[in-house]
């Protein structure tokens, strides 16, 4: 049983499908047209309408199926999807009408949607389209001072309807009301932890069990918890940790003792040549990411054949990635995930990833269960690809060798400060621009050096992190002091969106 959300290309439809999780209530994301038989699947007690950026008046906006409105549930339109409503069911819908964008507070709510709130209800908006005109068994139940039609709702109380995005933090009463709506519908609200990992313990054994299983391992909270629940489930399985060539300062040595630590049966492959071999002189960081996709591909292919046989090939992914590599949704393709986008066709595994609909956040969650320690279980998320993607343009052996010591600076740095556990992810990032400074007389020639620190909850969404200027300039004396070839540094302020986390 779930809360299907039906995504028509907003920015904010990951957010709707983590608020209603924090509601303790599953929920899974599907693109906005997805067939009828796809919405059933999921058993869907309720279902949502994304926002998006599209027009109720464009021929070739993305619209629902039909029969999700005959499923019998309870429906919410948010933005777009209210304006769906509204001329789905004989409402006017005004192009330009009363547009709204940013802040906004209700004069006015009544309803069900809005039980439990009092005084001054901030919202935010984003539309230039209007509702003008209800359709006939329709009511407005919330106004601001520039829109009469807020909110809607229709007189079965079984639609509703909310211009403004309750998604988000800058509606700080959101979440009362998607309460309101979970609780109205009748929305099962057992999604826990512990609920959690029995679904991903049913899936392995249902799946995995009696078979052998090869596990793509990095050393980081995803795939440790995955060796974790494997070992758990009973399930026979061998974890691959490949050494390509673009980890961070003494990682592999750390990633050995953690693993061991846990008592996880670790096989190590050393492929640096290989890898940086395949990288020699690709500069584009889509091309980046494919190579090493493919490589570790056929890395573990060949360990298979070593150590097998296997029938499956076990992977960390997440929902994040699945969502930003346009695995499960209308989305666009923002980047591909080496462990998504990047893998071939002719895999020669089928693929076993508990994961795939599951929040950075509440894999953590799954890791304190599964025993998994904090040293690993609240590291920061590092990429696939390593440090090839914080390379801009080609990789080399040299330029690793700068960004690993300007890296290792900068993240000790942040735990000397008590600041490491503040961020939710911080990176350095060589640049391929180079800037004249002075040491002492002499005139010196080196690279930019970008550090970035955000703040998040499930990496979908990130906030540069407000780190302390006495810090940060530490910070940059530091690195170029220590690392002569670096001659300037530079403190990332983009957010996501516009920007994403890594640079490539």
């Amino acid at each position: 049983m779930s809360v299907v959300i039906l995504d028509f290309g907003s920015q904010y439809t990951h957010l709707i499908a983590r608020r209603i999780r924090e509601l303790h209530a599953y929920s899974v994301v599907l693109p906005g047209p997805a067939p009828l038989e796809r919405v059933r699947a999921h058993a869907p007690e309720a279902v949502v309408l994304s926002g998006g950026p599209s027009s109720v008046f464009d021929p070739a906006a993305m619209r629902p199926d039909e029969g999700v409105f005959g499923l019998g549930v309870p429906v919410l339109g948010i933005c777009y999807g209210m304006q769906y409503l509204a001329q789905r069911f004989g409402g006017r819908v005004e192009r330009g009408g009363r547009a709204e964008y940013g802040k906004a507070w209700l004069t006015r709510f009544e309803g069900p949607l809005f039980e439990g709130l009092s005084g001054e209800v901030q919202v935010w908006m984003s539309h230039a389209d209007a509702v003008t005109e209800l359709p006939p068994g329709w009511r407005a139940v919330a106004a601001t001072e520039e829109n009469p039609v807020a909110a809607i709702q229709d007189d079965a109380g079984r639609f509703f309807g909310v211009q403004f995005h309750p998604e988000v933090a800058h509606t700080p009463k959101g979440m009362t009301i998607l309460e309101n709506f979970l609780r109205v519908a009748g929305v099962r609200r057992d999604w826990t932890p512990d609920h959690a990992l029995d679904a991903a313990l049913e899936e392995v054994r249902g799946r995995a069990g009696g078979e052998r299983v090869l596990l793509a391992v990095s050393g980081g909270v995803d795939s440790s918890t995955l060796a974790l629940l494997l070992a758990r489930a009973g399930v026979d399985h061998t974890a691959v940790f490949v050494d390509h060539g673009l980890l961070r300062l003494g990682e592999r040595e750390e990633v050995e003792r953690a693993l061991a630590s846990a008592g996880v049966n670790l096989v190590t492959v050393d492929a640096r040549e290989r890898f940086l071999a395949a990288l020699e002189g690709v500069g584009d960081p889509e091309a980046k990411r494919k190579i090493i996709g493919r490589e570790f591909v056929e890395v573990f292919k060949e360990q298979a054949a070593r150590l097998g046989p296997f029938r499956f090939l076990a992977q960390g992914t997440l929902y994040p990635d699945v969502i930003e590599s346009a695995g499960g949704t209308g989305a666009a393709n923002i980047k591909s995930h080496h462990n998504v986008g990047g893998l071939p066709a002719e895999l020669g595994f089928e693929l076993l990833e508990p994961f795939r609909y599951l929040f950075k956040d509440e894999v953590r969650e799954l890791g304190l269960l599964l025993g998994l320690p904090d040293t690993v279980r609240l590291r920061h998320p590092f990429p696939g690809p390593g440090l090839a993607i914080r390379i801009l343009g080609p990789v080399d052996e040299e330029k690793l060798d700068i960004l690993r010591r300007a890296d290792d600076l900068f993240i000790s740095a942040l735990k000397d400060h008590g600041l490491y556990d503040e961020v939710w992810q911080a990176l350095a990032v060589l640049t391929p621009v180079r800037s004249v400074g002075v040491t002492g007389d002499e005139r010196r020639y080196g690279y930019v050096l970008a550090l970035r620190a955000v703040t998040s909850v499930d990496g979908m969404t990130a906030d540069w992190a407000r780190l302390p200027h006495d810090f940060l300039d530490e910070v940059a004396r530091k690195i170029p002091q220590r690392i002569p070839e670096i001659g300037r540094v530079v403190y990332d302020l983009t957010s996501k969106p516009p920007g994403t986390i890594e640079w490539e």
